[in-house]
């Protein structure tokens, strides 16, 4: 018999998982099941089983949202300096069907804040919710007092000021909620957004940039056929993949070059993503640029991690149609409907990567249920803020040998680390993976995998976490953290 943490670590909603296309869904739009959720929430914590999932809206019948960006309030000392409420909103998933959703600044997608390299950012988040809250900059290097620390929380009604001094190269980061027990609730229900950092090095490139610079979140969700975000939700009943928060929608784009920051902010989901044999040119990963382009016809990438694509439409015909496209389904359409000049290009030389430098130190990190299935373990223990797993010495060189070790449940993890950006080394003693290539700050781990990666921690002291990206699986234990030491 298919246990039910099997059948989630073998299929996410009809998606992938490290590049390997999973089994067709077994659990259809219309199926339900009353097997017990492996959050500990629904029927095993005593409620009814979730509706099954449906999808909301007929294909390529909306455009894709851009998000906002965020204008400071004002600049003070060089800083520039924003304001964003937390609070709940009405969002309509099902066009006609608002149900309530939480969000940075009244947007299911939140507002999109465009840094600078070497301009300190100050943000204030002021928690409107009936929930705690709290905010972390993924990816950001940034102080222990800003990370966004599980424990540091918000409490409604309260507000906290971050400082993001922004002193690494460009990149794609994202901000979303990081209060331990609630990041799954929270995020799933829509605090997540952009935050893009820009440097002059980077500029000086000539890549496709302003409104050809889009910046496209994709993730999955549960919802109902009134409309509703359903939460409890199980990860085979998350069938509808939205889209900057809207459904199978279609995008309006020029002749020309465009930059893709595509971004995955599914709790729990995989995607392997093609353009209907139009190129997809990587020329970037979660900390930024790669040393040089690489062309891919299909891309697979997990939960908190990035990709930035350059696709080129000049010469495709005004009415040229290109689907961007999952292994569960059409996840979005681009349209070419005009011309437009273009000065942009791809050079074969991006920006090198920074030497690895000598470790000193290897750890061993596992990531893995408990018998239950309901408790996530690193190193066979919960997570416990009062304990400090690893002491790291500032300025050290390590390597982490990161093993999922979850062999009996055969579920899929991520590793994300706060503070730095690492390499990946290895994948079981082979090489990585083009998924794998550039500065990284999540990688995904199979079940019996071994992941050897390399980071250097510098500037900050302090308590930071390292965990599973599977929101659903840290908000349940799988987390631990490393103090950083003089």
């Amino acid at each position: 018999m298919l246990n039910r943490r099997k059948l989630l670590g073998w299929m996410t909603a009809g998606g992938v998982v490290g590049g390997v296309a999973l089994m067709p869904s077994a659990m259809s739009a219309g199926a339900t099941t009353s097997a017990p959720d492996h959050t500990g929430h629904g029927a095993a914590a005593g409620g009814a089983p979730a509706a099954a999932g449906t999808r909301v809206a007929a294909q390529f019948t909306q455009c894709m949202p851009v998000p906002q960006q965020l204008t400071p309030v004002r600049r003070s000392d060089g800083t520039d300096v924003y304001r964003i409420p937390i609070k709940t909103a009405q969002y309509a998933f099902t066009p006609g069907k608002p149900t309530p959703v939480r969000t940075f600044g009244g947007t299911f997608v939140g507002p999109t804040i465009r840094a600078k390299t070497g301009t300190p950012v100050e943000v204030t988040f002021t928690n409107q919710l009936d929930v705690t809250s709290n905010v972390h900059l993924h990816g950001g290097h940034n102080a222990s007092a800003d990370d966004g620390y599980p424990m540091d929380l918000i409490a409604p009604g309260a507000s906290r000021t971050y400082h993001y001094p922004n002193k690494q190269q460009g990149a794609t980061l994202w901000y979303h909620d990081h209060s331990h027990g609630s990041e799954a609730e929270n995020v799933y229900k829509g605090l997540h957004g952009f935050y893009v950092i820009d440097d002059p090095a980077e500029a000086a490139l000539n890549l496709p940039s302003g409104q050809y610079d889009v910046p496209i979140m994709i993730r999955d969700a549960q919802i109902d056929a009134n409309g509703t975000l359903v939460w409890p939700s199980s990860v085979p009943d998350r069938t509808t993949v939205l889209v900057n928060g809207v459904a199978a929608p279609y995008f309006q784009v020029a002749a020309r070059k465009y930059r893709f920051r595509l971004l995955n902010t599914g709790n729990e989901r995989g995607f392997r993503l093609t353009l209907g044999g139009l190129p997809m040119v990587q020329i970037g990963s979660d900390g930024g640029l790669l040393p040089a382009p690489v062309t891919r016809t299909d891309i697979t990438f997990t939960s908190g991690e990035r990709v930035d694509i350059v696709v080129d439409f000049s010469g495709q015909p005004i009415g040229s149609k290109f689907v961007l496209s999952d292994v569960s389904g059409p996840v979005l359409r681009f349209d070419v409907t005009r011309t437009a000049a273009d000065t942009s290009r791809v050079p074969a030389t991006l920006r090198a990567l920074p030497a690895l430098g000598t470790p000193t130190v290897e750890r061993n990190v596992t990531m893995r249920f408990d018998d239950s299935g309901n408790v996530g373990l690193v190193n066979d223990l919960p997570y416990d803020p009062n304990r400090v797993d690893f002491q790291v010495k500032r300025g050290a060189t390590e390597i982490w040998n990161v093993t999922n070790t979850d062999t009996v449940w055969g579920a899929p993890h991520t590793f994300h680390l706060h503070l730095e950006q690492f390499r990946v080394l290895s994948r079981d003693g082979a090489a990585p993976t083009p998924d794998d290539a550039g500065r990284k700050d999540t990688v995904l781990v199979m079940p019996g995998e071994t992941v050897r990666v390399q980071a250097t921690f510098t500037d900050y002291l302090g308590k930071y976490p390292f965990h599973c990206h599977f929101l659903d699986h840290s908000s349940i234990g799988m987390m631990a953290q490393m103090e950083i030491v003089p």
